[in-house]
């Protein structure tokens, strides 16, 4: 028995390392640049992962994290978060249907129930909506009436933000921005990028999405990512950068308790390690480098760190902040 379950563990590394390329090759028929976000979703996706999508309209994050549901054979739902979404919109209700000659309560389920959500404009919906769709992500079932129904696995929340209009917007409580493992910012493509797209998707149809893996497939992925070893060193690089965030009299960083009225959590950490362990296997590596670490630090922390009305008056933002952590903060 333990032979079989090495050798599967075996052939689920080899399958993650040429995964890249493959994946790269079918979402390029869709999507032109953005590697970077590819490989930050991808990354989340190995490693059962939520995640927060920041960019200005018209960027393909709808598009995008479609692509990657076709891509894994994953049931998928947009659901567009509005003002008047109730928590019952979004998991579901008791409806009352005649069956075999009499009359009872039916569990409809709702869009929820899917493998990968896409809740778009979430800072647009009520706390009470946000909680309903916390518990989700959190615990991978929802209450409706007083009954748990559990989701199917895997499962999977991408959630934009428009960052641009924020009239009439709820922000999201720290509690539910926490669950995210990454806040992905999607930028405007470079020139050349750009003018690909308008030609691709000016002209014919592009060519469908071939599946890659499937939803057993990831759920095999994210124990196997969970085995990769990493060194004591590496851990504590990245407990100290989440610990570095903290604003506080223990901390020598002037420009931390300058800035910063919140830093990251424990899940900031977590998050580092277990999203490196994942960046390692699509490297080829089967151990994890402090490299991996400082290459998750901006996603990781950027939605984690608040920063004050100072910094905001001296035009410095999370990922500057976060820049001058990863150079003050020394591997060893």
């Amino acid at each position: 028995m333990a032979t079989k379950t090495y050798e599967l563990e075996r052939q689920a590394v080899e399958q993650i390392k040429g995964a890249r390329d493959r994946i790269n090759a079918e979402l390029s028929k869709v999507i032109i640049g953005q590697e970077d976000v590819i490989e930050h979703l991808f990354i989340a996706v190995l490693s059962g992962g939520h995640c927060l999508l920041t960019g200005a309209p018209g960027l393909a994050k709808t598009l995008l994290v479609k692509s990657l549901a076709e891509l894994f054979d994953l049931k998928f739902q947009r659901i567009q978060f509005t003002p008047d979404l109730m928590p019952a919109d979004i998991t579901g209700t008791e409806i009352l249907q005649q069956t075999d000659g009499e009359r009872k309560m039916v569990f409809t389920e709702g869009p929820i129930f899917a493998n990968m959500i896409l809740a778009d404009e979430i800072n647009r919906t009520p706390p009470k909506t946000q909680a309903a769709l916390l518990e989700a992500m959190q615990e991978h079932h929802v209450t409706a009436i007083g009954i748990s129904y559990k989701l199917s696995e895997p499962f999977y929340v991408f959630a934009t933000q428009n960052p641009i209009e924020m009239e009439g917007t709820y922000p999201l409580p720290e509690a539910q921005l926490d669950r995210f493992m990454f806040n992905v910012y999607i930028d405007y493509l470079p020139e050349d990028d750009e003018v690909a797209v308008v030609c691709q998707t000016t002209t014919t149809e592009p060519e469908p999405i071939q599946q890659v893996f499937s939803g057993e497939d990831l759920l095999r992925f994210q124990s196997v990512v969970r085995k990769v070893p990493v060194a004591q060193d590496v851990v504590r690089y990245a407990v100290r950068i989440a610990t570095a965030s903290r604003p506080g009299p223990n901390n020598p960083l002037d420009f931390v308790n300058e800035w910063v009225t919140w830093g990251a959590g424990l899940r900031a950490s977590q998050y580092m390690v277990l999203g490196a362990k994942a960046r390692a296997l699509l490297g080829g590596r089967s151990h994890v480098k402090f490299e991996d670490i400082r290459a998750l630090a901006h996603p990781v922390l950027r939605h984690r760190v608040l920063i004050n009305y100072r910094a905001e008056a001296e035009g410095v933002v999370v990922d500057d902040l976060v820049d001058r952590l990863l150079k003050s903060i020394k591997e060893s």
